[in-house]
């Protein structure tokens, strides 16, 4: 006998600026946008509340040109810790429904209420109440998509906003969801869209109606997946709330206050960036294989280059080494504006073996200062011990934002 699913995905409608209205009230049915610093130029919007949506604000668009579109937008600074307190305190009301909650971000998650019915009521009472308790304990009002599988929830979630519930059902998803464009489903950006749109396939009803062989040629087995998604085939588990997600790499980045003219310059900025990675490697139990690093130089334009090594690291000065040998391959032709550090193919800390005689003594060393630089800043603060050259940085910001992140789907 077959069993039909029953999920939700729940949407946090315009998370992070309803948090900020919840905070101040004043803010309360005005245009806002949660920015970063313009004095460290970080100047963009990263959310908006519905109000500046409204006006055609948009999140990834600089401050000046948002407010061309609003002139009387405010614009107010993150606060990760209440976005992350707030998307826990989500989840403890989804919990009471099931264990089956996968997050998607800090404000998204799927739900299986399939096995909830007895105790619970209907896939479609739950989004209700789920709804309502949202909105009266959290303050938080959300956008709920019910149906039978992960993606098409998802669409439903998307289809109305705010403060609404869209159902999808097996009989009426041809109706709902083949009008609407390609890029309104899951996985599918700009560049598969644009490769979409050269076969004159604009609709997801196109791409469900196209044939699976030429869609298979133009994205691979990628393309397949999307083919079948359309048509309603995705058969992807909502896991269950213990389940871990494999962390394949950890890294850092940021824009600086001023432009990075000097080896010297990009050499700091790397040893800051990398103490965070370092650390981070050190608590989620990982050593990597190699290193990653993103450059963004002064006309925008993105370069990458990456090594892999010979044997794991989680030592931040090795790190920090070979991300300016990759560096070396930077013509320096332009000054550079961002940059990141990414560990990359990674492997448990305990359970790789080493040949100690293989590797450097003053390799050793180095993994055995940073264990020890790690030990002290958990201890005693970051600011506790530090390289001496970093002293006086001022062109990284004044403060690395941490950003807080919890398990995140992977369809």
């Amino acid at each position: 006998m077959k069993t039909f699913r029953e999920i939700l995905h729940v949407d946090m409608n315009n998370c992070y600026a309803s948090i900020e209205t919840k905070l101040n009230p004043e803010l309360r049915g005005l245009p806002i946008a949660v920015t970063g610093s313009v004095e460290e130029r970080n100047g963009i919007v990263l959310a908006k509340s519905q109000e500046a949506k409204i006006m055609g604000v948009k999140t990834g668009e600089t401050i000046w040109e948002a407010k061309i579109k609003c002139p009387n937008l405010i614009t107010v600074p993150p606060h990760y810790e209440e976005y992350l307190k707030h998307s826990l305190m989500a989840r403890e009301i989804y919990y009471s429904y099931t264990n089956q909650v996968e997050p998607f971000g800090l404000d998204e998650a799927w739900l299986d209420v399939s096995g909830s019915k007895r105790l619970k009521g209907t896939s479609i009472e739950i989004a209700d109440e789920i709804r309502n308790r949202m909105k009266y304990e959290i303050g938080i009002s959300v956008s709920i998509g019910v149906s039978f599988n992960k993606v098409f929830a998802k669409l439903g979630s998307d289809m109305k906003k705010p403060d609404a519930i869209t159902i999808i059902t097996r009989e009426d998803f041809k109706q709902k969801v083949w009008p609407l464009a390609v890029d309104e489903m899951i996985n599918i950006g700009r560049k598969t869209t644009k490769k979409l749109n050269k076969l004159n396939i604009f609709t997801l009803g196109d791409l469900a109606n196209s044939d699976i062989e030429i869609i298979r040629r133009l994205l691979g087995i990628n393309g397949v997946k999307l083919w079948n998604y359309a048509n309603g085939n995705d058969s992807s588990v909502v896991h269950d709330r213990n389940y871990k997600f494999p962390i394949k790499s950890v890294g850092n980045g940021t824009t600086c206050r001023e432009d990075l003219v000097s080896r010297d310059d990009v050499y700091h900025a790397f040893q800051v960036l990398a103490l965070k990675v370092c650390r981070r490697l050190i608590e989620y139990g990982y050593q990597a294989y190699g290193v990653q690093i993103t450059l963004r130089n002064t006309n925008l334009e993105i370069e990458q280059f990456q090594e892999v090594f010979s044997y794991p690291t989680f030592s931040s000065i090795i790190l920090v080494e070979r991300a300016m040998r990759l560096f070396n391959k930077y013509k320096f032709n332009q000054n550079i504006r961002s940059l990141g550090i990414r560990a990359i193919n990674l492997c448990d800390i305990h359970s790789t073996q080493i040949d100690i005689f293989a590797i450097e003594e003053k390799m050793v060393k180095k993994t055995n200062l940073d264990r020890a630089l790690y030990e002290i800043r958990d201890k005693y603060g970051k600011k506790a011990i530090t390289f001496a050259s970093l002293k006086d940085n001022k062109k990284l910001p004044s403060e690395l934002q941490e950003i807080y992140t919890l398990p995140i789907s992977r369809m």
